[in-house]
């Protein structure tokens, strides 16, 4: 059973809240109290968004709804498109269509081909290593699909000295090796191949001018 003495003090305590609240005063009060606290809510979810925002960079190319971006794709100079809809890689049903040298400009990766003097074309089944080289006479352009790749980009600013991703099945991705820098792609797929287009813009002649098996680890 409550104790009367102190329903009579918490009266007591609460009465003069209660008689503020009838008074005329009282609504713009209590409105200004709300509008405060609406105020203090908002600031707080702008700054968990600048902060979510800065600690996830993103492309340049996110306004397209098919484009996935991830954190380190920056740093081994690629661009990934899905290809379930419309995109700068996927234009029409027909499937996807692009320019490497243009798709990697207008991405703005630089460092890459400026145009397609030597091309080659190849695959990668599951387990297998492309690249794992350092060209010194030529930038490269890659196109890469078909399985989940791995791709390990030569990277200084990064304390390992370089920086991977992994390509999903389902994507497309263009990424760039400036001259001077070392690449390699990796097929990490169980069951598909891997596909991929290299553009090169002087062509190879002479194996001197490059570095050959640069990690030992793949």
């Amino acid at each position: 059973m409550a104790n009367p003495r102190r329903v009579v003090i918490d009266n007591q305590r609460l009465s003069p809240i209660i008689n503020l609240l009838k008074k005329p005063q009282a609504f713009p009060i209590l409105l200004s109290f709300f509008l405060f606290l609406t105020w203090i809510s908002l600031r707080l979810q702008h700054s968990s968004h600048v902060s979510s925002s800065s600690s996830h960079p993103k492309s340049t190319l996110n306004s397209h709804p098919d484009l996935k971006v991830f954190d380190d794709d920056d740093k081994v100079n690629l661009v990934r498109f899905g290809l379930a809809s419309l995109s700068p890689a996927r234009k029409d049903d027909r499937g996807w269509l692009l320019d490497p040298v243009i798709l990697a400009r207008d991405s703005q990766l630089k460092g890459g081909a400026a145009s397609c003097v030597s091309i080659h074309v190849g695959e990668i089944r599951p387990g297998g290593l492309r690249g794992n080289h350092r060209h010194h006479t030529c930038n490269e352009t890659f196109v890469i699909w078909g399985a989940k790749t791995r791709f390990r980009l030569e990277n200084h600013e990064v304390d390992k000295g370089y920086a991977e991703v992994f390509i999903g099945e389902d994507e497309v991705a263009v990424a760039v090796s400036p001259s001077g820098t070392a690449h390699a792609l990796v097929n990490v797929d169980p069951v598909r191949s891997t596909f991929f287009i290299g553009c090169q813009d002087y062509i190879q002649n002479n194996s001197s001018t490059s570095d050959y098996k640069v990690w030992n680890d793949l």
